[in-house]
């Protein structure tokens, strides 16, 4: 994973991650993964492992595009 795809990842996916997992009755798994990996993600160094990546990356994937979930406005 290059620095700018984490930073994407942890900027602009990751909020919605959390959200998700948290309000959705996920898993005790899944919550306590995405709350360590937003805690790991504040450190300026820190660097997922492939594995955290293959998870990241597949949680981000099930959000979907995030259109379906946007206010529209009438006009």
């Amino acid at each position: 994973m290059t620095p700018q795809e984490l930073d994407e990842i942890m900027t602009v996916h990751w909020p919605r991650v959390l959200r998700r997992v948290m309000h959705d009755g996920s898993d005790d798994w899944a919550k306590g993964f995405a709350k360590s990996i937003a805690r790991h993600g504040k450190r300026p160094g820190w660097r997922p492992s492939s594995k955290q990546v293959w998870i990241m990356r597949k949680m981000v994937a099930e959000l979907g595009t995030g259109h379906g979930d946007a206010d529209l406005i009438e006009r």
